[in-house]
């Protein structure tokens, strides 16, 4: 499993702690930046990890901010990616029984260090339930085509033509 890291200013020093982790672990991972808390614009560092991971050049990313919620936000836009902001360990697992998240996302200010290694590693290790749970995931991926069928003139699953 290849693994694509991706933090703005405020997720920088849980980053560097999960890389630790990963290492430990001998995870192979690129990190997407950034390395200092200048400030930047978190959407383009979710963006460039939530890419990765939807075009498959990696298996899942983690991404890290001041709350973890804009870039769980910023992630779900990209095609392919089910990204969460995971605040505790239930959240962590069911997660990725249930939503098969590809990406999670971790705030810094919000999450002590160590609760963070161990919310990272249910992700890693927690396998998708699959049964019940692959409809859904599989709808929640026809709203995500859905979307992009009407952006590009189509109509919406459903809509009468008038």
């Amino acid at each position: 499993m290849r693994i694509a890291l991706g933090a703005d200013h405020a997720g920088v020093h849980l980053k560097a702690d999960i890389k630790q982790l990963l290492d430990a672990r001998g995870i192979p991972y690129t990190d997407f930046g950034v390395d200092t808390t200048a400030s930047v614009d978190y959407p383009d560092y979710a963006a460039k990890v939530a890419q990765e991971v939807g075009s498959g050049r990696f298996e899942r990313g983690i991404l890290f901010c001041g709350s973890g919620v804009g870039m769980a936000i910023a992630a779900n836009k990209i095609h392919g990616v089910r990204a969460a902001a995971i605040v505790d360990e239930t959240s962590a697992r069911l997660s990725r029984e249930h939503n098969d998240i590809n990406v999670l996302s971790l705030g810094e200010r919000l999450t002590a260090p160590d609760q963070a290694r161990r919310f990272v590693e249910i992700f890693l290790d927690t396998p998708f339930a699959a049964g019940r749970h692959t409809g859904r995931v599989e709808k929640i991926m026809l709203l995500e085509a859905d979307a992009a069928h009407r952006e590009s003139g189509g109509r919406a699953v459903g809509e009468s033509v008038r």
